[in-house]
């Protein structure tokens, strides 16, 4: 038995762009009943928003194959103070994973900070923040990715609006998203495989190999993303398997199980 956790963007997908082979990839899992889990550090939305982005791919998948760094984020909130409040610099899928762990939005005295993917920053935002983390609220961000790709070019991400204000507070923010075990270990769970059983596939060394290597997993590195073969040597550690593309996996699965 083996199963997989499978990164996006770079992997299924390049901005709204299909990676071919990713909706025959995927549809041979589903018809051999291999367990997977598409698991992305974007914040931004939630499970049922990505289902539908990925119906755009050609890919049917419910929710529960969803697992997001902002879902993490609320698990993780949840485990350390149940039914506690937060200030949130995010959008729709944060705060959607936070209110379904019951977690409330305070502006005055929260016990977190929490920052997220999107484009809701502002001067104002920052300050409020600023002044909440020293009046003793614990910073915590769903990912530290500092930068992410858009069809127009890449924008700032999670991991460089945090940066502002672990600066200004002197404070050092617990980034929840990959590489962080937390979201690595919550999400084979959700496997329901054991450490041996799991690969991770992704573009990403820092984040999905890197996540992969200090659980244990198994991992298949693409380079449709943001790697390349020049850089494997700069990383102390190594993907198990490195192939141009997810088509490559999928040529594989549909010699096992044939044509669809």
């Amino acid at each position: 038995m083996h199963g997989y956790l499978i990164d996006m963007d770079g992997v299924i997908h390049r901005g709204s762009e299909p990676i071919p082979g990713a909706a025959e990839f995927i549809g041979s899992l589903q018809d051999r009943g291999v367990p997977y889990l598409f698991l992305t550090n974007n914040s931004t939305y939630t499970p049922l928003d990505v289902v539908v982005k990925l119906q755009k791919f050609g890919i049917e998948a419910g929710a529960e194959h969803v697992y997001t760094s902002a879902l993490a984020t609320a698990e993780f909130v949840h485990q350390q103070r149940p039914g506690g409040t937060a200030f949130v610099i995010g959008e729709g899928g944060l705060l959607s994973a936070l209110n379904n762990v019951n977690y409330a939005i305070n502006r005055d005295s929260p016990d977190y900070v929490i920052v997220g993917e999107g484009r809701v920053l502002n001067y104002e935002l920052a300050e409020r923040a600023h002044r909440l983390i020293a009046g003793g609220a614990q910073l915590i961000s769903t990912n530290s990715d500092t930068w992410c790709p858009t069809d127009s070019g890449p924008r700032p991400g999670c991991g460089a609006i945090v940066a502002l204000l672990e600066a200004a507070t002197g404070r050092t923010a617990y980034h929840v998203g990959k590489p962080n075990p937390f979201m690595m270990r919550a999400a084979r769970k959700r496997l329901e495989l054991r450490t041996s059983e799991v690969i991770m596939i992704g573009d990403t060394m820092n984040t999905d190999i890197r996540g992969a290597a200090e659980l244990g997993f198994q991992s298949i590195l693409v380079l449709t993303g943001s790697s390349t073969r020049e850089t494997l040597d700069e990383y102390p550690f190594s993907p198990t398997r490195v192939v141009e593309s997810i088509g490559e996996l999928a040529a594989e699965e549909l010699m096992t199980v044939g044509p669809r």
